[in-house]
């Protein structure tokens, strides 16, 4: 629902300010339209069926017909009314924030004076700033909520998005030692790809150093865990929990100080002493002599025929 302003702002005419975008208010309606009619045919001729074993069938119509209207006017409604509702759970800590403010102002104006009033409001607001362990808890609360419309703009300029024009549903976020967790529902169209395609452009648009992204759920793809990385949790000096379990009254054991050598302490030895190994050296193999082959004694003068 687009909100013109026709005032001039320096000298030029101020644009529109789209709380729900046009495309997205007119899918809603046609949504709408369709699920009303289906649950008052669905609703109507059940209805009927079962009040007509109590009343008359005539009345039982009637009777179901009525059921059916108000049942497709409840469900067209929230349909219609579905991006409305999205806007407000991006804005509910804002405005739950904002409803106790006024809330506990007007409480205090009912029972105290101004001065009173000031005081009060200095004591809640300077005692969260005092003490450090609150003022970081409340820090990380609000980066909590600055992530989540950080993570809503970037679904709304460089992720890609359906016919429609839907946004993921940005569910929850708790703050965590590096950064900030947040718990996304992810629409058709989306899945966890185009997320991790992503990841640095998200890290800019979240003001921080690193964005990782897994699967928060092994039966459901479309629910996905983004953590945004604002600092290096492990760079921290972080006490061990193993000293808190020694307990103080164990005596403590005296071990005898040795120096630490700083050189190798070898006793001296001569040359003379030591004697090169000398390396062994390999019989070289005696060549393969021919067979020789000797004649059987005899007269020099025998044919050399009559022994082949």
């Amino acid at each position: 629902m687009p909100n013109s302003n026709g005032r001039a702002a320096f000298g030029r005419r101020s644009g529109t300010v789209t709380v729900i975008e046009e495309q997205v208010r007119r899918s809603s309606a046609r949504t709408a339209k369709i699920v009303a009619c289906v649950t008052f045919i669905a609703v109507s001729l059940l209805a009927a069926t079962v009040l007509a074993s109590v009343v008359h069938p005539i009345v039982a119509l009637f009777l179901g017909v009525l059921t059916g209207l108000a049942a497709a006017f409840i469900t067209g409604a929230i349909v219609a009314i579905w991006p409305v509702l999205r806007v407000i759970w991006w804005w509910s800590a804002e405005i739950t924030a904002a409803l106790a403010l006024v809330a506990g102002w007007v409480e205090l104006s009912d029972h105290t004076t101004l001065p009173e009033r000031l005081g009060a409001v200095a004591f809640i607001a300077g005692i969260p700033a005092a003490i450090g362990p609150v003022r970081r808890w409340i820090i990380a609360v609000a980066w909590c909520v600055i992530i989540r419309h950080r993570l809503r703009t970037c679904f709304s300029e460089f992720i890609i998005t359906n016919r429609t024009g839907t946004l993921p549903l940005i569910m929850w976020a708790r703050p965590t030692p590096a950064g900030v967790r947040v718990w996304i529902y992810l629409r058709p169209g989306l899945c966890l790809d185009n997320i991790q395609n992503n990841l640095d452009q998200i890290a800019v648009a979240c003001w921080a150093s690193a964005a990782t992204v897994e699967k928060a759920s092994e039966s459901n793809a479309a629910r996905i865990r983004l953590d945004i990385k604002r600092r290096d949790a492990l760079a921290e000096t972080i006490d061990s929990p193993l000293l808190s379990l020694v307990s103080p009254d164990t005596p403590s054991t005296e071990r005898d100080a040795k120096p630490v050598p700083s050189a190798l302490d070898l006793p001296d030895v001569d040359a003379t002493d030591v004697t090169p190994a000398r390396p062994q050296r390999t019989q070289p193999r005696s060549p393969v002599s021919a067979p020789v082959i000797t004649t059987p004694a005899g007269n020099a003068g025998d044919d050399i025929e009559d022994w082949i």
